[in-house]
């Protein structure tokens, strides 16, 4: 039976790069001279640090044109609470989503179920698996999703005949 599953993934890699380049970047600008402001990667979380608020802004500016420029969406990026940390400096939290959460999995099924197409949806963990009779309905499920309005950056991989 032929299948497809519905994933949210980011290159971590890519990611590293992305704070590489914007470290790098923020080292070399002449407003930034003297500043404690950088970027910080454990895994999927980023730290932003910056002497102020409006530092902070530029930096999550350069952070998001550096994503994009490395292909990664920018919807995958959630930004926490602004934080003012000792000395008056501040900090925030970006954390990188992956994985489909299981309201947008059920939110996934229940638009292929209301479209009438004969395929199936089942969630299983942070992927949705997509399966029915004929390719040619996998594909238009797949349009179906893409027209969509969701808010994360879904990837359609594992297509099997």
């Amino acid at each position: 039976m032929p299948s497809f599953d519905i994933v949210s993934e980011v290159d971590k890699q890519e990611v590293r790069n992305a704070v590489e380049q914007v470290n790098r970047e923020v080292g070399t600008r002449f407003d930034f001279k003297g500043s404690d402001a950088r970027v910080e990667q454990a895994d999927y979380v980023l730290t932003v640090f910056a002497d102020d608020a409006f530092k902070l802004e530029q930096v999550r500016e350069i952070l998001r044109l550096r994503m994009v420029k490395r292909s990664i969406d920018i919807r995958s990026l959630e930004m926490g609470q602004e934080e003012t940390i000792s000395g008056g400096k501040v900090k925030q939290t970006v954390t990188v989503k992956v994985g489909v959460p299981t309201e947008l999995g059920k939110k996934i099924i229940k638009l292929i179920k209301d479209s009438k197409l004969k395929v199936q949806g089942s969630l299983q963990g942070e992927t949705v698996r997509v399966s029915g009779a004929k390719r040619d309905m996998l594909q238009d499920a797949i349009a179906l999703i893409r027209r969509s309005d969701l808010d994360v950056p879904l990837q359609f991989n594992n297509f099997r005949d």
